[in-house]
């Protein structure tokens, strides 16, 4: 059997290394923050206004001391996920700036719906991690709004979650408050509590809010996704060798400044890079060519030894139609099928990022039980195959009510809780609805159902206490 997704040969991945070196040396990355600027030069290399120029000796340096998995660490040890090796983690989606509901409309998201969706990741049993800003919601103050969405991840779901990298003091705030959560700052020094999202700027840039809050980060021994996302034809090559090279001398150069900051930093590598669309100019997320950037993606961070990131159920669609499910399938599966250990976006995404739907969210969220189940292994036991049960049933004869059956058949099988198995005449008789509409009047019961997770009363005090006070500090 041939396995017809592409591994790049070791030749190959050197090829990119080589031309990712190339760029470090000769073209460099700019960094637009001081401090940045700061702890290259006290490492000794060539920097030149804002740009800075790496030997590959600064690379491997750095590659040295990064972490191959870790553990990040939730309010409820029980939801604590590892990051690394053969682990993967679905988190939902993130940035989203519009709500889109069921019948294709769009609007503006609230503070509402960023409680909602956090409410719908702690009653998940497929999302293992809360996220970052999965809405931006419009009727929040912008200078606060990173202490509002904190203080619900921290409130609402008791998963580990994303940090709030908006800027050098946003990060500042976000650890403040896990502090607080975990009974003081020297109790997460040591302990990944939170993983942020940081993000070049195509081509060879990174901004002063990314390269501050890495570095905010790192310092406090939080872990970061160094993540890369190009438009192929647009802010990188339009070829995905060009693309490849590039992005990976962006994020080896990002995560050098967090071993500079602190040697052993967690750090993830990552990509959603795709092409642009050539008759809107727009991003395509739901293209093979995001997919097949995956997988290149994946062996590259495992050439490094590096964590992987990429995203998870991406799709240009935006209404939760066979579109989305199409393009949503092909990114997922092939993120958990190449061995992505941290897959952003695993639901509830719509339009090139554009926005979250609760549908989606819970038909995505199904989608990622199924993936879990296509790659759980089976053990090839003696007592699995249960040689003597076959010989006893024998020819022509029937398992269904065999003890073993009626022991095993709700853990064997997937359990669908909202794709349909009815035959034609009683999904008739219920009223005959759509995927998407099931999926819909699932999130009213869930957050119907939804019961906020037990925390100590002081810590939630002292967390409202803190935001009501650096709001005051922020505002003056």
């Amino acid at each position: 059997m041939y396995d017809r997704m592409q591994e790049l040969t070791k030749e190959q991945i050197e090829k990119i290394h080589a031309a990712s070196m190339d760029l470090l040396k000769t073209t460099g990355i700019a960094f637009n923050d001081d401090e940045a600027l700061e702890f290259f030069k006290k490492n000794g290399q060539r920097v030149e206004g804002t740009t800075v120029f790496f030997e590959e000796s600064d690379i491997q340096k750095a590659l040295e001391t990064v972490p191959e998995r870790f553990t990040v660490h939730a309010r409820n040890p029980e939801n604590n996920v590892e990051v690394g090796q053969d682990d993967f983690v679905f988190a939902p989606g993130y940035g989203a700036p519009f709500v889109i509901d069921l019948d294709g409309e769009k609007r503006e998201a609230t503070m509402e719906d960023y409680d909602n969706f956090c409410k719908l990741i702690q009653t998940s049993k497929h999302i293992n991690m809360n996220g970052w800003m999965m809405v931006e919601p419009s009727d929040m103050p912008h200078e606060t709004v990173h202490l509002d969405l904190n203080l619900s991840n921290l409130l609402l779901c008791d998963k580990p979650f994303m940090g709030s990298p908006v800027s050098r003091q946003g990060a500042l705030d976000g650890i403040e408050m896990a502090a607080i959560a975990w009974g003081g700052k020297e109790n997460i020094m040591d302990k990944v509590v939170t993983v942020s999202l940081i993000n070049s700027l195509s081509p060879l840039q990174f901004s002063d809010e990314m390269a501050a809050s890495l570095i905010e980060l790192a310092r406090h021994g939080q872990a970061c996704v160094i993540a890369s996302l190009i438009m192929a034809g647009a802010s990188g090559p339009v070829t995905l060798d060009g693309v490849l090279a590039l992005q990976n001398a962006e994020i080896l150069a990002g995560v050098a400044l967090s071993q500079l900051v602190r040697p052993g930093a967690p750090v993830i590598y990552g990509s959603t890079s795709s092409a642009m669309d050539m008759k809107s100019g727009g991003l395509t997320i739901g293209a093979p060519e995001l997919s097949k950037n995956i997988s290149f993606v994946t062996q590259m961070a495992r050439y490094y030894k590096l964590p992987c990131r990429s995203g998870g159920s991406l799709t240009d669609a935006l209404t939760a139609d066979a579109q989305a499910g199409i393009e949503s399938a092909l990114a997922l599966y092939t993120a958990a099928r190449n061995g992505v250990n941290f897959i952003l976006h695993s639901c509830g995404i719509l339009g090139s990022y554009i926005g979250m739907s609760y549908e989606k969210f819970i038909i995505d969220e199904e989608l990622c039980g199924l993936i879990k189940n296509m790659f759980k292994p089976i053990q090839v036991t003696d007592d699995a195959i249960d040689i003597e049960m076959i010989k006893n049933v024998g020819i022509g004869g029937q398992y269904l009510t065999q003890p073993k059956t009626f022991k095993l058949c709700r853990t064997e099988f997937f359990m669908p809780t909202i794709m349909n198995r009815m035959n034609h005449d009683s999904w008739s008789a219920s009223g005959k609805k759509r995927l998407d509409q099931v999926a819909y009047d699932k999130v009213s019961q869930r957050l119907a159902t939804y019961e906020k997770p037990a925390i100590d009363p002081e810590i939630e005090r002292q967390l409202t206490e803190f935001v009501e006070n650096r709001k005051k500090e922020l505002k003056q």
